[in-house]
């Protein structure tokens, strides 16, 4: 059994990661924390921190991680790439699993993207679109990123446009469309709750618990069977 702190407790993710947590019987949440406690002793007493906060909140729990030698799940979107560095380094002393989008399906839409990517020749025009709710404060998301790189590297491309929008409660969707003058081809995505998420981080909790060190995604995580 892992034991699991949740980070951003009361938040709309801590909740049902709290929540789902309880009900998996490989896991056990020893320890929760909120804006405003300490976040020291729970993250001292774990085996896994998951993290949905802020850049910020989550830089400074990397930080107990890294002291207390505890391994850290990091689904926190709109971390800088100095952020992103800081993570690295912390990786060569404790596990870490950061994805910027946690959802098993998202992942697989990773995957398929990298095969159209390199099938599709230079007659399709590429583009990106992607919807979130009125209070994601970061545009493009960065599972949007995560997509425009995925094609940038493939196709040696510089740019991939991005159309965001923010409205209403939309958890999530994201659409890549393929664009020639003989077809149109589209990989779609739609999360319906954030489930979803929360799914994906418990299992990257168990994955990382197994770990010594090493910086890992959510691909890594997938590559085994899920419990």
């Amino acid at each position: 059994m892992v034991k699991i702190c949740v980070s951003g407790s009361k938040g709309k993710m801590g909740l049902r990661i709290i929540a789902l947590a309880k009900a998996d019987k490989a896991l056990r949440v020893s320890g929760a924390f909120d804006i405003g406690d300490d976040p020291e002793p729970p993250i001292k007493g774990s085996q896994c921190l998951i993290e949905f906060t802020t850049p910020q909140a989550t830089m400074e729990h990397l930080m107990l991680c890294e002291k207390y030698k505890v391994p850290m799940v990091i689904g926190t979107t709109g971390l800088s790439d100095a952020d992103i560095a800081r993570v690295r380094q912390a990786s060569k002393k404790i596990p870490v699993v950061y994805s910027p989008n946690m959802s098993i399906g998202v992942n697989l839409l990773f995957n398929l993207l990298e095969d159209a990517a390199r099938v599709l020749d230079a007659q399709y025009d590429i583009k990106i679109k992607e919807a979130h709710h009125i209070h994601k404060k970061d545009a493009p998301s960065g599972t949007a990123k995560e997509l425009a790189r995925i094609i940038k590297d493939i196709k040696g491309l510089t740019e991939v446009p991005i159309e965001s929008i923010r409205e209403g409660e939309t958890v999530g969707d994201h659409t890549i469309t393929f664009e020639s003058p003989l077809d149109t081809i589209v990989l779609h995505h739609s999360a319906k709750t954030r489930d979803i998420f929360v799914r994906g981080a418990l299992e990257a909790a168990k994955f990382s618990a197994k770990k010594t060190r090493g910086l890992f995604t959510m691909r890594d995580v997938l590559k085994g069977p899920l419990s």
